[in-house]
């Protein structure tokens, strides 16, 4: 267990970037060692436990790319050649006959002797059953040559890569029916507060539904993590105890509502009698306060209320951590630059994440950017990151994060 240490001076911001670093370097970052073999149609979504090593070439034997005909080109003098034999897809063919093509098809094997294949359409049939071919030809044209995709020995995905349709088609390609991948990272989420209702149940004096905590459940499962619902902490200190005491086999609790040092602050009294405790105020916007401790040796992160808050802070800080336990290597969500279609003439002192989408090839905003307003995200296709200190004019360059990335 590492102590997490405060931003340089009291009262200071930490740089986003700053915040992951830290996140990143500490011990409970480090990738779980546990794995388990599934079933190749089980693992989508999972990450891979070790590097998959080809043992076969592939194609294992040079192939036809077109339906046509394969000839040695040296035996081409520009008279019809007799058709020896047809090879279909699946099938051993014949060493071919000197002075001969014969009939192919798409993947099937290329005859012995045979250096060359001509697509049909570029074929004239005569009566006699023999083949004129009326375009110049070159050696191994269209032919697929035996280890053109992998060979064997060779590296083909690396461990930590995260498991999709194409990787599990790749995996089927190589004869693999299952692989090894890093056990399910174990999350509990919970939120704080006796202003949460759950939906469905009626709202009292100023009380509000909790959304963020269905937000990270979805989010969590999508992200392939193992999700215990920990429901609402009320504010009592006893049971907050208790309730955290009940979540010691997990790898993460991860909170909403912060940890402060207010009267109602019992989750952080908690973690500070049982472990550890650093409040972080980050230089972002939204989402300035995150949490990180321990409750007797569980990692805790604790997520601001705000619904866009969460929303934010989880996408840049909690997501990647996750991804690093889970032994995934590159874990900073896609970026890339795009033309302002707004203006923004007031320079902050934080790096503000808007929520935003493209239209016609430029960033728009959401016209309501509160770190209350969860509708924004739902409107929005990215996060539009607008730099400390700038102010912007439209067509000036800013950075879009696609929720579809984050969202993976």
């Amino acid at each position: 267990m590492n102590p997490v240490g405060k931003p340089g001076k009291t009262g200071s911001l930490m740089p986003v970037e700053e915040a992951l670093a830290r996140l990143l370097q500490m011990a409970e970052a480090t990738p779980i060692v546990e794995r388990e073999f599934l079933p190749l149609a089980q693992v989508e979504g999972r990450v891979l436990a070790e590097d998959l090593v080809s043992t076969l070439d592939l194609p294992p034997w040079p192939n036809s790319a077109m339906d046509g005909y394969a000839l040695r080109l040296a035996d081409w003098t520009g008279t019809p050649l007799p058709v020896s034999q047809k090879v279909f897809a699946g099938q051993a063919p014949a060493a071919l006959t000197p002075g001969t093509c014969a009939r192919i098809f798409t993947g099937a094997p290329v005859p012995a002797g045979a250096d060359c294949v001509e697509m049909q359409e570029n074929a004239e049939v005569q009566a006699d059953g023999s083949v004129r071919f009326v375009e110049i030809m070159s050696l191994g044209q269209n032919i697929r040559p035996q280890g053109q995709e992998t060979t064997v020995g060779e590296l083909i995905l690396a461990a930590g890569t995260r498991l999709g349709p194409i990787e599990q088609g790749l995996a089927a390609s190589l004869g693999c029916d299952g692989l090894n991948v890093v056990r399910k990272v174990r999350v509990a989420v919970l939120s704080t507060g006796d202003e949460l209702v759950e939906p469905g149940q009626p709202l009292g004096p100023g009380q509000i539904y909790n959304s963020n905590r269905v937000v990270l459940c979805s989010w969590l499962q999508r992200l392939g993590c193992e999700v215990i619902d920990a429901g609402i902490l009320p504010d009592d200190l006893d049971t907050t105890r208790a309730r955290l005491g009940d979540l010691q086999d997990v790898d993460l609790i991860l909170s909403t509502g912060g940890v402060s040092v207010g009267e109602a602050d019992f989750l952080g009294v908690a973690l500070r009698e049982e472990g550890e405790l650093a409040l972080w105020k980050l230089a972002i916007k939204p989402g300035k306060p995150l949490t990180f401790g321990h409750f007797r040796n569980v990692p805790v992160i604790g997520l601001p209320g705000n619904p866009a808050s969460t929303l934010v802070t989880f996408a840049l800080l909690t997501r990647p951590y996750l991804l690093r336990r889970q032994g995934v290597r590159d874990v900073v969500p896609l970026k890339f630059k795009v033309p302002a279609g707004f203006v923004w003439p007031v320079a902050g002192h934080r790096r503000e994440y808007l929520r935003g989408r493209l239209e016609q090839g430029r960033a728009i905003i959401f016209r309501n950017q509160s770190s209350g307003v969860l509708r924004s995200a739902a409107w929005a296709d990215g996060l539009v990151e607008v730099l400390e200190g700038r102010t912007l004019v439209e067509g000036d360059e800013v950075g879009f994060i696609p929720l579809s990335d984050l969202l993976d």
